[in-house]
């Protein structure tokens, strides 16, 4: 696998981290793209320490080595992950029709680059399928006979698109009141618990849209548009940014997706006969990966009403001092 070269351009995400950088650099090396973006955050200002690691994470680039056009997009200010990485991903695609997107700390298995170019060739008019992922929660164990199965979920530990797909983006999901108040959820989703879950995390993040996530709205986008992304079948992803520098994951539940390890995919591909998305793979990345479960709704449902009843006793202790002057 590592004599493959790819004639697909990658765009690699980076900010603070020199060492992961390093990494995700040396496996994009293996497979030589002719021309690589590079989208990088700047230090934040209350962040003095993250001026040297910022410059430090952009020297990485610099030791390039192979034949390629490097072409940049640095932000001297910080804007935050959802605009940094979405404005940047714009950018690429302002540049190009399809691109691989590999963030900092996502360093793919050789085999990841072959699989998304011949699926991004495949599939290059099929406005059905959104994206084509490498990451894969179900390690050791494999979902279909085929190298991949689809899916209404988009994991983005190291993906695949097309400008046609990506086009329909939106970072402020202004169509959000209209899917909410009409009920859409439901005829996406079909699980009551789903539904509850997605209602409340996207009415979050479309009240605080220039929060720390892009990829939610991401998600919202395909879903608007009934599209499915492609899953690999093995895992061939492994996150290595764990820990107290991550912008993300610092908890030790976080931590079990740490490392996880990857599989070559075989060559040929299988390709499934049919573009379906696979119920099962998704009700397990809802238990597993997003924790959509009876009992966490339970507590967070226990949670809400104690807090309702804080702000209540709270008004009528107002109301009584008012009265009682």
């Amino acid at each position: 696998m590592n004599t493959y070269q790819i004639k697909t351009p990658v765009a690699l995400i980076i900010f603070k981290r020199p060492d992961t950088t390093a990494k995700v650099l040396a496996a994009i090396r293996e497979a030589k793209p002719p021309k690589l973006f590079v989208i990088a955050d700047g230090p934040r200002i209350d962040r003095p320490d993250e001026i040297e690691k910022c410059a430090a994470a952009r020297a990485i680039i610099e030791q390039i080595d192979w034949d390629c056009e490097i072409i940049k997009n640095y932000s001297d200010a910080n804007l935050g992950c959802a605009k940094r990485v979405s404005s940047g991903i714009d950018w690429v695609f302002s540049h190009v029709e399809e691109a691989i997107i590999l963030e900092d700390d996502c360093v793919p298995h050789p085999s990841f680059f072959r699989f998304c170019e011949e699926l991004l060739e495949r599939y290059r008019y099929d406005t059905r399928i959104a994206a084509i992922c490498g990451d894969n929660s179900f390690v050791g164990s494999q979902r279909t006979n085929y190298s991949y199965y689809f899916s209404r979920y988009n994991p983005c530990w190291g993906w695949a698109s097309w400008r046609r797909a990506w086009q329909n983006y939106d970072l402020y999901m202004r169509l959000w009141p209209e899917i909410r108040s009409q009920g859409f959820l439901k005829d996406i989703l079909k699980d009551d618990l789903a539904v509850k879950y997605w209602d409340n995390l996207l009415e979050a993040i479309y009240k605080n849209p220039l929060g720390i996530t892009w990829d939610y709205q991401w998600t919202f986008a395909c879903w608007l548009h009934n599209c499915v992304s492609i899953v690999a079948n093995v895992n061939l992803i492994s996150n290595i940014g764990f820990g107290i520098d991550s912008t993300h994951f610092t908890d030790e539940k976080s931590s079990l997706y740490e490392n996880l390890p990857t599989t070559e995919i075989q060559f040929p591909l299988k390709h499934p006969p049919f573009v379906i998305p696979d119920y099962q793979a998704d009700k397990f990345k809802e238990k597993y990966d997003y924790q959509i479960t009876y009992k966490r709704q339970l507590k967070a449902d226990l949670k809400n009403l104690l807090q309702t009843i804080k702000r209540q006793i709270m008004n009528w202790k107002m109301i009584f001092a008012f009265h009682n002057g």
